[in-house]
């Protein structure tokens, strides 16, 4: 990674960790369980990469930094809800996450689900207040994005495949890309899209950083399959192998480790190519694009 975008990495970062803290509620009163556990599950840190694309896919159109982080701040919380979830025991059932136990594990099941849906509440309430954006139409715009890309016709629909797919007979390519565009690209896609609303960008525009958005977050998800598969478990901050002993259908299972790693690539390359009418300012988001598919966490 260049200089830069290790720069750019850590600050969104560091920026995110502060408007998170300022979004987030905090009480002493009978549900401040509740509210700990948003706090524990938010700022357990991660990769922040839906963030960064929110940020550096805003600047494009020269948003301020400050509307861009609150619009950062709501597909956070989103992707967090879809995390604590995520490992619930009747879903994926992990005991680690990000390094630390689970929420559920930390508390308890019934506060890790409620702490998921305020989060996830908290979010659209987010979106819906006039204190970064004064355009009704861009904060209704963001919200209904937002709303498509969580919901059942988005990620939530990705998860109930995923479960329908433990033990599948004969997963083909085209089954675990559709699987994967719900469950993890809806969020990255929404991401982009959120930069390019804010920004009022041009038809032309936005279908270029959707495209990129799509190869983008395929790329990401076969590295993770191939973390899943080969990555350490210290080093990743949680367990792994949980795809091969859950019978599930990934982009490992069905390519192979190599034709894999070679797909990655080939997205990789393709997503980089859709920024082109952007020029050189979108130069950090093609140093994400190498990011995505060099990591080793």
């Amino acid at each position: 990674m260049s200089e830069q975008f290790e720069a750019a990495l850590r600050a969104c970062a560091d920026d995110m960790a502060r408007e998170l803290d300022i979004v987030l509620p905090d009480s002493d009163g009978a549900e401040s369980r509740l509210h700990e556990a948003m706090h524990y599950a938010v700022q357990a840190g991660g990769k922040r990469l839906r963030p960064f694309l929110v940020l550096h896919c805003a600047s494009l159109f020269g948003v301020s930094r400050a509307s861009a982080l609150r619009v950062a701040a709501a597909i956070e919380l989103v992707h967090t809800y879809s995390l604590i979830h995520d490992d619930l025991p009747c879903m994926d059932d992990d005991d680690v996450r990000r390094g630390q136990p689970t929420v559920h594990v930390k508390y308890d099941q019934a506060t890790a689900v409620l702490a998921g849906d305020a989060l996830l509440t908290l979010a659209f309430e987010i979106l819906g207040d006039d204190s970064y954006q004064s355009d009704p139409a861009i904060r209704g715009r963001l919200v209904l994005a937002l709303a498509r890309a969580a919901g059942g016709q988005g990620m939530v629909a990705g998860q109930m495949i995923d479960l329908a797919s433990e033990d599948l007979a004969e997963p083909d390519v085209q089954h675990i890309t559709r699987l994967q565009q719900l469950k993890t690209g809806a969020l990255i896609a929404v991401s982009c899209e959120a930069g390019a609303i804010l920004g009022r960008a041009s038809e032309q525009q936005h279908l270029a950083l959707h495209a990129y958005a799509h190869d983008l977050g395929l790329a990401f998800q076969i590295v993770d399959d191939i973390l899943d598969a080969e990555g350490d478990a210290e080093a990743m901050g949680k367990a792994v192998n949980k795809d091969e002993e859950r019978g599930k259908a990934t982009f490992v299972s069905v390519l192979g480790i190599e034709r894999a790693r070679t797909q990655a690539r080939m997205l990789a390359e393709q997503a980089v190519k859709h920024l082109d009418p952007f020029a050189d300012k979108a130069g950090l988001l093609r140093d994400l694009a190498t990011f995505v598919i060099e990591r080793r966490i």
